[in-house]
C-alpha cells in the first residue's frame, strides 16, 4: 500500500500520521485512527504507526482485516502482539473491523475481543458490507450475550430491537435476510427434527440456547380485522413502537390498512409493520399512483396484462405480453413511462408465513443515469405488489431528476 498505493516511504508515512491527527485535534477530542489492511502489515512498523497515532491524539486504534484474510487464532495473537509493542496502547480503545470474504468476520472479531483484548467491535445489521459483507452485529452481540461466562463482558445493548432493526434495514436496502441467518433469520428459531420439537417443548433450554423473543422474535399475533377502527389502529403502531409525525401520516396509514383488511381477513403484527415502511417509502411525492391492473395468464398461452395508472394529474392505459404476469405488468408500464432505467434487483418475501393469505413484499431496485433506487410494494396480490414497488421506484427517479433540475 504504501509503496504501490500511496508511493511514500515508511518515514513519510508516520509523518503524514502525526500531521492528520494533529489537524483532527483541532476539531475533534474522540478521534479513530484505522490501518487499512493491517492484518498483512509488518506489525512491528504498524505498531510504530499506532504509537505515534496515540502520541498525536488518536483515542482509538482500528485494526481492519480489510480483506477478509485474517483466521481467528492468528488475528486475536496479532492484535495482542501488536498492542504488547505499542508503549502507549493503554491510552486508546482498541478496535477491530473484519470483513467476510472467508466467511470468518465474526469469529475474527471475538477472537479480536477474547484474546487480542479489543473492545470495540465494527460490525454491520444483517452483516450488510462491500464484497461478502462484514461483521454481523446481532451475532457478535449475542454470541458476547450468550457466552458471557466466557467473554466476561457487558454490552448494554437492548437486544429485543435487534429483529427489528434487521428489517428495517433489509427494507430500506432491498436485501432480504437468508432465512437460515443466524439470529435474525426467519428459520433461526424453527426446529424441524420431531426429536428436536419434542425436546424444546418439554423444555426449551434443550435445543434453545437462546430465546427467540430476547431478539424481538414473536408469534404472529392477530390484531386487527375489518372491523377494527382508527383508534384500535393508532393503538397497535404505539404498541409496536412505531410514531408518526403528524395525524396525516396516521390518516395514510391506516387508510392503506383498511384497503388491506376488505381482502386478507387476518392482520398481523407484520402486515401493519408492512404497511408502515410502505408508507415511508410513499414519503418521496406520488407522481406515479397505480389505478388499477389486470392480468391474464394461461397455460400455452403468452401472459398479458393490462394497467391503469396516474402520472401527476394524467392518467394512463397500458397493456403489454410478457414471460409472466410481473414481466407484463412492468412492460406495460414502460411502455408509457419510458424510463430507461435499468432493473437492478427483483425481490419477494413473504409478510407473514402458514398462509397462502400472506402478503407479498416485493422490493425493487432501478439505475439510471448514476442513480440507484429502490421501491417497496405489498399486497395480497404479488402482481399488484410488483407494479407498486415499481411505481414507487419511478417516483423516486422523478423526485430525484426534480431536485436536480431544480438546483440546475
Amino acid at each position: 500500500h504504501l509503496r504501490k498505493k500511496l508511493g511514500i516511504t515508511r518515514e513519510q508515512c508516520l509523518d503524514r500520521v502525526a500531521a492528520a491527527l494533529q489537524l483532527a485535534r483541532q476539531y475533534a477530542d474522540d478521534i479513530e485512527f484505522s490501518a487499512e489492511d493491517a492484518t498483512r502489515s509488518d506489525v512491528a512498523f504498524l505498531a510504530e504507526v499506532a504509537r505515534t497515532a496515540i502520541a498525536f491524539g488518536a483515542t482509538t486504534i482500528n485494526i481492519p482485516d480489510t480483506v477478509g484474510y485474517a483466521v481467528p487464532e492468528l488475528y486475536g495473537e496479532f492484535i495482542r502482539s501488536l498492542r504488547e509493542r505499542v508503549p502507549n496502547s493503554s491510552k486508546a480503545v482498541w478496535s477491530v473491523h473484519c470483513h467476510n470474504d472467508l466467511g470468518m468476520a465474526v469469529a475474527n472479531s471475538l477472537a479480536g475481543v477474547k484474546i487480542g483484548g479489543a473492545r470495540q467491535v465494527e460490525c454491520t445489521i444483517n452483516g450488510l458490507g462491500e464484497r461478502a459483507g462484514n461483521c454481523s452485529l446481532e451475532e457478535v452481540v449475542m454470541a458476547v450475550r450468550t457466552r458471557r461466562d466466557y467473554f466476561q463482558l457487558d454490552l448494554g445493548i437492548d437486544t429485543t430491537q435487534i429483529v427489528a432493526a434487521s428489517r428495517m434495514v433489509s427494507q430500506t436496502t432491498g436485501f432480504v435476510v437468508q432465512p437460515n441467518k443466524a439470529v435474525v433469520g426467519a428459520n433461526a428459531f424453527a426446529h424441524a427434527s420431531g426429536i428436536h420439537q419434542d425436546g424444546v417443548l418439554k423444555a426449551r433450554d434443550t435445543y434453545e440456547i437462546m430465546r427467540a423473543e430476547d431478539v424481538g422474535w414473536a408469534a404472529n399475533k392477530i390484531v386487527l380485522g375489518k372491523l377494527s377502527g382508527r383508534n384500535a389502529f393508532k393503538q397497535r403502531l404505539q404498541e409496536l413502537g412505531i410514531s408518526m409525525e403528524s395525524e396525516g401520516e396516521i390518516n395514510a396509514a391506516f387508510a392503506r390498512f383498511k384497503d388491506l383488511a376488505d381482502r386478507k381477513s387476518d392482520i398481523f403484527d407484520e402486515d401493519i409493520l408492512a404497511l408502515v415502511s410502505e408508507e415511508s417509502v410513499h414519503s418521496e411525492p406520488d407522481h406515479y399512483r397505480l389505478l388499477a391492473l389486470s392480468q391474464h395468464s394461461e397455460t400455452g398461452e403468452r401472459p398479458h396484462a393490462a394497467v391503469a395508472f396516474a402520472a401527476g394529474s394524467t392518467e394512463f392505459h397500458a397493456e403489454s405480453d410478457g414471460n409472466g404476469p410481473v414481466d407484463a405488468s412492468l412492460k406495460a408500464i414502460e411502455t408509457k413511462v419510458q424510463s430507461g432505467a435499468e432493473l437492478m434487483l427483483y425481490s419477494v418475501n413473504a409478510i407473514t408465513s402458514g398462509s397462502t393469505e400472506s402478503q407479498g413484499e416485493v422490493t425493487v431496485r432501478l439505475q439510471h443515469g448514476g442513480r440507484v433506487v429502490n421501491g417497496v410494494g405489498a399486497d395480497p396480490d404479488i402482481v399488484v405488489a410488483s407494479a407498486k414497488a415499481y411505481l414507487s421506484a419511478l417516483n423516486k427517479l422523478h423526485s430525484k431528476a426534480e431536485r436536480v433540475a431544480a438546483q440546475g
